[in-house]
């Protein structure tokens, strides 16, 4: 509208009567009035291209339309500027994409500048934010500006689902998109994408549904899932590339655990590969992502190997299932050695206070196999600073493609560590020069594990999504040794 009548104020006012009607010498008042009207014009036309977020509700009748309107977003897909404008509106979201003439156009995330391309199917809230607010009867995706907590506890740790989603709908959204790092950006053509995204929030669903309710006979999470199967199933895209171009987040290692067979060409987004078997997930085919620390990151932190007075700390279950046997055989080795802190604890009741604490008071910080090869005590130890000590022969560790974890931590093997004497005479060994350096780099590397919305360059969101851009090559491979004989199989099929 605005687009139509800026036109025909130029072909009337300034191009038409300046050129035909106008004589610039006896009727200068005529031409100021015809060029300040037009002047006003194209100002509206600016303000409404700068004010897309306020498209008419009736313009934005997709739950992404919906997104956008509610978000301020001022970029929109090909699909809605056919279906939803005029030919005026087109002309005016084409200046919108095609003009950056000034920084703030220049500093936006677009498909051209991103390392990696991003489709997210548009599941019902149910799968995702739908478990944290039941308040959206009219759109799906929430408004950015309030967005709605993740449960927190120990619910956090496993929520990289949240801030990967979270962090896809932002790269759209002008003002957020300018504050994180153009690694990944949401594409609504599927054409264009390198992998599809499934906004299917699995760890909440186990921890609210199975652990809560499977007491009372019934467990949504089975529910979610065997629906999330069946939808994929049907989808075109996954049934063209087997689903290997897919990413799925099961951080939980409970997560997923009636549906992860039928989706194990998927790649998975995981803590550690400890509860799966090779076919279902593997350091070849997936991601893994740190936790999220549950102490807080030990900022302007200035302590010294001196002011450290704790030599050894570990706060946590000392009797555990399956692989966790090794702690209560190492508790029994160092629970009389001095400078050694090892204690039972969790995350109630003060917990998580007294572990910080103690871990910033600690030079060394003892990560030790649980139930799984990981925890998040891991990086709580690398956000305080204290130089981490991995006991746990299976564990996998996020980034190491890109980070050298023997540069500040340390690493014995269980064999080695149920040593009488071994681990405290490593210990002393490493004199303050060397552990001085040690926390230096974790002081330098912590940003590479904390997730935040915006997300920031680097941080554990930019990492996941940079590991799974160097992933890609691999997935365009696996997809073309697909296709060697689909002229046989189409041939077979026919004979048949």
């Amino acid at each position: 509208m605005f687009l139509a009548m800026e036109r025909q104020a130029l072909r009337m006012g300034v191009g038409g009567h300046l050129s035909k009607h106008v004589s610039w010498s006896s009727n200068r008042s005529t031409f100021i009035v015809v060029t300040a009207a037009s002047l006003m014009l194209l100002l509206g036309s600016l303000i409404f291209i700068h004010s897309s977020r306020y498209l008419p509700k009736e313009l934005n009748e997709t739950s992404w339309s919906r997104f956008r309107q509610s978000n301020g977003m001022a970029i929109m897909s090909s699909h809605e500027v056919k279906s939803c404008h005029s030919s005026e509106e087109r002309d005016l979201v084409d200046a919108v994409h095609s003009r950056p003439n000034n920084a703030h156009d220049q500093l936006r995330c677009t498909k051209d500048s991103a390392m990696l391309k991003v489709f997210m199917y548009d599941l019902p809230p149910k799968f995702h934010f739908g478990m944290i607010d039941t308040g959206y009867a009219d759109q799906i995706w929430p408004n950015l500006s309030r967005v709605p907590h993740y449960p927190g506890g120990l619910n956090l740790q496993h929520s990289i689902e949240y801030w990967l989603t979270l962090d896809l709908l932002s790269s759209v959204v002008l003002d957020l998109s300018q504050r994180r790092r153009c690694t990944a950006i949401l594409v609504d053509n599927s054409k264009e994408a390198d992998v599809f995204y499934v906004p299917f929030f699995s760890s909440l669903s186990y921890n609210k549904y199975t652990r809560l309710d499977k007491a009372n006979g019934t467990d949504d999470n089975v529910k979610l899932q065997e629906e999330l199967v069946q939808f994929l199933q049907r989808q075109n895209l996954w049934r063209q590339s087997g689903g290997n171009n897919h990413l799925i987040v099961m951080h939980h290692p409970n997560s997923l655990h009636m549906a992860r067979e039928q989706l194990r060409s998927a790649m998975f987004i995981v803590s550690d590969f400890g509860r799966y078997s090779h076919q279902v997930a593997n350091v070849d085919k997936d991601i893994v992502a740190p936790y999220k620390h549950m102490v807080p990151t030990f900022r302007d932190d200035e302590s010294t190997f001196r002011t450290r007075k704790i030599l050894l700390f570990f706060k946590g279950a000392i009797f555990r299932k399956e692989g966790g046997i090794i702690r209560q055989q190492l508790y029994e080795i160092l629970k009389d050695e001095a400078g050694v802190l090892f204690t039972n604890g969790s995350a109630q009741k003060g917990g998580v206070r007294s572990a910080s604490e103690g871990m910033r008071s600690s030079k060394f910080c003892l990560h030790l196999a649980g139930d799984t090869p990981s925890s998040n005590r891991l990086f709580d130890a690398i956000v305080s600073h204290c130089v981490p000590v991995i006991i746990s022969d299976n564990i996998e560790l996020p980034f190491e493609d890109q980070l050298d974890y023997s540069e500040f931590c340390l690493f014995v093997r269980s064999t080695d560590a149920l040593k009488p004497g071994f681990l405290m005479d490593l210990l002393h060994s490493i004199r303050e020069k060397e552990w001085t350096r040690k926390w230096t780099l974790l002081k330098q590397l912590d940003h590479h594990f904390e997730y935040q919305h915006p997300s920031k360059p680097e941080d554990a969101v930019d990492m996941i999504w940079r590991a799974i851009a160097r992933r890609l090559p691999s997935v365009v491979q696996s997809q073309n040794k697909a296709k060697r004989y689909a002229r046989s199989r189409l041939l077979n099929k026919d004979i048949q």
